[in-house]
């Protein structure tokens, strides 16, 4: 028995162009999943996952929305489900970024971010429950957040505050929808080999080698590690599961100062095999 399948089901992914949104997108597919895939009008990558999500024998409906344009979303909503049927799971993946000072955010900067972290989750999510309400669907809805919903990070003061905004919306909306059959919860990965940062004012390649002396794993994930918690959350085995978190981080935020770099090598408190292999 498959105990994370996920045949007879679609499921709604947004930022599906490239990335987590693409990881998580054929992870669900692999799970047996079809797939709606949304991202910007126009994103390059969006064509390619859905050939991916086909290569796997899944359907693939591509779909593009701005979803900063908020006002829009509950009639996008209603125009997948005619085009899909119903949505059985909704990963809210999209998301945007920018490296500024507390003093350089100006209103549009900040207004952005907050659309397409913040209001567009709530506002999709709000009309795809409903949707799955009025099917009768034990429906899935996990909110892809951050490590920053939970400590800060200099220079992301709007995207701080958008993930954690997120982090709480989910467990109100958990409340909400449980006595719906309908599950919400959060995924906040860490440190990931995507390309949400490439366009970041900095020495890339100095900034990450530094930031994997502070993670334990010593490493960024690579965007399919993320997909174990996803399909946790998206199927069966995580029905008990409701507005809750899955942190993937590499174990950056249980070590509060990498202190390993300065202690005394490990050595290991076993006694050494005898050569001839038998038992010490």
């Amino acid at each position: 028995m498959n105990r994370f399948g996920l045949t007879g089901r679609t499921a709604l992914v947004t930022g599906a162009a490239r990335g987590l949104g693409r990881a998580f997108a054929t992870a669900l597919a692999e799970a047996g999943a079809d797939l709606v895939l949304t991202d910007l009008p126009g994103a390059e990558g969006l064509t390619e996952t859905a050939e991916l999500v086909r290569g796997l024998g899944r359907r693939a409906l591509v779909a593009e929305q701005d979803l900063s344009r908020t006002r829009e979303l509950p009639d996008f909503a209603d125009r997948l489900r005619e085009r899909a049927g119903p949505l059985h799971i909704l990963v809210n993946n999209a998301g945007t970024a920018a490296l500024e000072r507390f003093n350089e955010i100006t209103p549009d900067s900040w207004y952005r971010v907050m659309r397409v972290n913040l209001d567009a989750v709530f506002f999709l999510t709000q009309r795809v429950a409903e949707h799955m309400i009025a099917d009768g669907l034990p429906g899935r809805i996990v909110n892809v957040t951050s490590k920053n919903a939970l400590v800060a990070e200099a220079g992301l003061a709007h995207y701080n505050a958008s993930k954690a905004a997120v982090d709480l919306l989910t467990q109100t909306l958990a409340v909400e929808l449980a006595p719906h059959g309908v599950t919400v919860n959060s995924l906040a990965p860490g440190m990931v080999e995507t390309p949400i940062d490439s366009e970041f004012p900095f020495d890339r390649d100095a900034f990450e080698a530094a930031y994997r002396d502070r993670i334990p794993l010593g490493r960024y994930a690579r965007p399919e590690e993320c997909t174990g918690a996803l399909l946790l959350l998206a199927g069966d085995e995580g029905a008990y599961l409701t507005g809750t978190r899955i942190v993937v981080d590499g174990g950056v935020l249980a070590d509060q100062m990498p202190r390993t770099a300065f202690m005394p090598p490990y050595v290991s408190s076993l006694r050494p095999r005898p050569k001839d292999g038998t038992t010490p």
